[in-house]
Formats: structure tokens, C-alpha cells, sequence
């Protein structure tokens, strides 16, 4: 459990970098999570990360591997912010402690 609790919370730290450099990764999953010999984890696969600001933008609802996709995005939403990666961590995080896909 205590990995797991390590894990999470570097997990949260990088989105947290991430979301106050105004960007949106858009495709946290299990595979694009790095984790060395050392136990640190690092984000990885950028190739569907947008910045985002003021005014509300537009996106694509055709992000996100499907098991760790937001409700809104899923419902067709084309205005979403950083609450869909954080979706993704919590569907991680079931996943982490359940050892199974929350939402296969």
C-alpha cells in the first residue's frame, strides 16, 4: 500500500506541474507512466497534451484511451479543462489497488 501511496502522489505532483504550466496531458493512462529502478514515476507520451487558458477552448473529444475517459468527454463535450486528467488518476488509482481497469 505504501507504494501505491508513493506513486499517487508523484502522480499527482506531475499533473500538478503540468496543470500550472497551463498544459493538458489528455492521455494519462497506466503506459504512459515511467517508473525507473528508483521508484520514480514520470509522465510520458505528450503527443495529445494542449495548453490551455482564458478564454475556454475548444477541444476534440477524441482524447484519452477510453477506459480512463471523463464523463464529460465521453457525453461528446468539446469545452473540458483539467478535471479530465484528474479523472485519469483516479481510474489509475482503483487501478493501482485493485490491480484491475476500473472502467475495461
Amino acid at each position: 500500500m505504501d507504494q501505491v501511496k508513493d506513486f499517487l502522489y508523484q502522480l499527482l505532483q506531475g499533473v500538478d506541474f503540468c496543470h500550472g504550466r497551463r498544459i493538458l496531458h489528455r492521455d494519462l493512462k497506466p503506459q504512459n507512466l515511467l517508473i525507473d529502478e528508483k521508484r520514480t514515476l514520470k509522465l510520458a507520451d505528450f503527443g495529445l497534451a494542449r495548453a490551455f487558458g482564458i478564454p475556454l477552448r475548444t477541444y476534440t473529444h477524441e482524447v484519452v484511451t477510453l477506459w480512463y475517459r471523463a464523463p464529460e468527454i465521453l457525453l461528446g463535450s468539446r469545452h473540458y479543462s483539467t478535471a479530465v486528467d484528474m479523472w485519469s488518476v483516479g481510474c489509475i488509482f482503483a487501478e493501482m489497488i485493485t490491480k484491475r481497469a476500473l472502467f475495461p
